[in-house]
């Protein structure tokens, strides 16, 4: 079985981390979300929430399965028997981050990165900007994927 971990912080799950992981279905057999704790984000949603919007998002498929972990992500990937790291592109400055880390991650564990790129429908939403929008207010039903309620 093909199993890949999708980690991030998912501070909300956008629409396209949602594509990503869809798209990644027609890769792998089975995606794990990883919730990860990142010390140096500051999050407006607890873990839990995070949990019950990405469960929204992907009630009706079996192969998607997800977790919140407190470790490095490499750890967390060899304990749900993850051989690969699937991420999303929206920039050059994403690129540059993601090779240093898929190389470093390769090195140290043999763990392979495949990285999609986000739509270009997609490639200005993100966690933060959504973030941001809800504290003010703002509606951002646009940003979320089908079926999830905040």
């Amino acid at each position: 079985m093909k199993r890949a971990i999708f980690p991030g912080t998912f501070d909300p799950l956008t629409i396209g981390h949602y594509s990503i992981v869809i798209r990644g279905l027609e890769i792998f057999d089975e995606i794990v979300i990883g919730i990860g704790t990142n010390q140096s984000k500051k999050t407006l949603f607890s873990v839990e929430k995070r949990l019950d919007i990405i469960h929204q998002a992907f009630a009706n498929e079996s192969r998607v399965k997800i977790e919140a972990y407190n470790s490095l992500t490499i750890d967390f990937a060899k304990s749900v028997d993850a051989k690969f790291i699937l991420r999303g592109l929206r920039s050059v400055g994403d690129f540059e981050y993601e090779r240093t880390i898929g190389e470093t991650n390769r090195i140290l564990t043999g763990i392979e990165t495949v990285i999609l790129f986000t739509e270009a429908e997609y490639g200005h939403i993100s966690s933060t900007v959504a973030r941001d929008l809800i504290t003010f207010g703002k509606d951002i039903t646009s940003f979320l994927p089908p079926n999830v309620k905040l």
